[in-house]
Formats: structure tokens, C-alpha cells, sequence
């Protein structure tokens, strides 16, 4: 795994020339494996391409693998101003562009990239497979949601957020949510590792910024537009989404499949990854034709 030099998250962003809301010079991106699909990875809003690391591990034997630091997080450089979801779906597909004719990139899987998104990454997904759909060959959307502005209560909280990690600092902030995104019975390294993750990850404005994303995002009446083959995955002990929100998209989707990742809570990719990544790696057998 290798990782690029980026801006620094105090670096200023000048305008992005290819037409995208969000300058790809100023964001940082962790990458694994030279041959094969192109997977891009999308975390959660309390996290960074960190989160991926077993996905970077155990995909990049069979994939170009992905994962982004948000803009505004990690190691990504702030925005210049507030981005909406199509401003994240967009930066999504410029990422995409701009690594659809690497130089070790196989031609024989075409331009476009199987997005996996996790959480707030799924929600970007499926609106990047919606805006940008000549760009997404196949999608990931685990432990998502069409969004928090499905309900009222559901947005307001999501935009006291911003105000709750104002009030208690990035630190402070992870210890507070970071457990509740695993399961009851997830050893005490995973915990530390996401609060860790969290902590490194979240700062202002970005995460107002992705916070607004979701408290204004209603997916469902677009949902049965996707045309991209879904797999959609949720760990039986999620307690952030829950179950009831990705049985809703994989209802939704035309080509979906939906799985239960069994002793798994918000962060499944994290909690059981083994699991998670046979399933996605069958999802490219199918969708992208790797070999076995």
C-alpha cells in the first residue's frame, strides 16, 4: 500500500480545474493493487480512508483499490465552502476520471469504478451511481441509509452534531461515539482503533459540511433509479442505521442483493472483515469478471 503526498488540512484549495466542486490536488488518497476493476472506498462520516485498511489489504491482489480521506478530512485539505452530497458524488467522480487511465489500469474492465461506501459513503455512493452513471460499474453500500432528511428528528440530530464536536473536541467527541459504532461484544483493539480513527479524522468545517450532506438527503425517490448491480451488506448488530435502512435501499434497487454480516455492528468492513471482503469480492467475480 502506497500513499501519495497530498496538501496538508490547513492547505488552501485553489479553483479545481476539471470542473469539480473540490480541488483533487488538495485531497489525499490511500492505494493498493495494479491490475484489475478499479475499487473506490467511501467512509463514514466519523471516519477517513483508515477505515479501509483491510479492504486495501485484501482486495488489491484482485482490484485497484481506492479510499479517500473526505475533503475536509484527515489528511485531505478543507473545502473553500460548504459542499452539498452532489458536490461529494462529484469530487467522487473526478477521483474516478482521474484514475480511469492509470498507467498499470486494465482496459479491459472500462472506466468506471465499483464504489463501496460505508455508512455516509453509501449515501454518496448512490447518489454518485445517480448523477455520474456512465462512471459506476458496480456498487457497496454497506450499513447506509437514503439519508437523514427521511425524518425530522433524524436531520435535526444530525446537524447538532457539528455543535457537539464544537462544544467537546475531535478527542472528546470520538470517546462519546465511537463505541457505539460496533457491536457490544467487539474486542477493546477494534474499539480503540475506530475512536482513534474518529479522533484523527473529524475537525470544522468539514464535518458540518458532511453533516448538512446527510440532514438534507432524501435518496428514496431516486433509489429505483440506480442502474449499477448493488450488493448491499449490514451487520446484524447495527445500531446507528440499523437493518430497516438497508433493507429499504436493496428493496428499492433494481439489481441489488442484499447480506447480513452476522456479529457485526455500524462498521462491518471493520468488525468482521474476512467476511466482508469474500462477499465483495464475489460481487467483482459477478459484476467485474475477476478471476478466482
Amino acid at each position: 500500500m502506497t500513499t501519495p503526498a497530498s496538501a496538508s488540512p490547513s492547505a488552501s484549495v485553489s479553483a479545481p480545474a476539471s470542473g469539480a466542486p473540490y480541488d483533487l490536488a488538495g485531497l489525499h488518497v490511500e492505494r493498493a493493487g495494479e491490475r484489475g476493476p478499479l475499487v473506490l472506498c467511501l467512509h463514514g462520516i466519523g471516519s477517513s480512508s483508515a477505515a479501509f485498511t483491510a479492504q486495501l489489504d485484501g482486495l488489491g491482489h484482485r482490484a485497484r483499490v481506492l479510499a479517500w480521506d473526505a475533503p475536509g478530512y484527515g489528511r485531505s485539505a478543507d473545502p473553500q465552502g460548504p459542499l452539498d452530497l452532489d458536490g461529494y458524488a462529484d469530487t467522487a467522480a473526478a477521483l474516478i476520471r482521474a484514475h480511469s487511465g492509470d498507467a498499470h489500469s486494465d482496459s479491459t474492465h472500462g472506466d468506471g469504478a465499483h464504489v463501496l461506501g460505508v455508512s455516509w459513503g453509501g449515501v454518496i455512493a448512490l447518489r454518485l451511481a445517480t448523477r455520474h452513471p456512465d462512471l459506476v460499474a458496480g456498487l457497496i453500500v454497506a450499513d447506509s441509509s437514503p439519508g437523514s432528511g427521511t425524518d425530522e428528528a433524524k436531520a435535526a440530530a444530525m446537524r447538532g452534531r457539528a455543535a457537539e464536536l464544537e462544544k467537546l473536541g475531535p478527542r472528546a467527541f470520538a470517546e462519546r461515539r465511537g463505541p457505539r459504532l460496533v457491536s457490544p461484544d467487539a474486542p477493546s483493539e477494534l474499539v480503540g482503533r475506530v475512536v482513534e480513527t474518529m479522533a484523527s479524522a473529524v475537525r470544522l468545517p468539514g464535518y458540518a459540511y458532511a453533516a448538512e450532506s446527510m440532514a438534507a438527503t432524501d435518496l428514496r425517490p431516486s433509489l429505483a433509479s440506480v442502474a449499477a448491480p448493488t450488493l448491499v451488506l449490514c451487520g446484524d448488530e447495527d445500531s446507528v442505521t440499523g437493518v430497516e435502512a438497508s433493507q429499504a435501499i436493496a428493496g428499492a434497487v433494481h439489481k441489488s442483493a442484499y447480506v447480513i454480516v452476522k456479529g457485526a455492528g455500524h462498521l462491518a468492513n471493520q468488525e468482521r472483515p474476512a467476511a466482508f471482503n469474500d462477499w465483495v469480492l464475489s460481487h467483482l467475480r459477478i459484476t467485474a469478471r475477476i478471476p478466482e
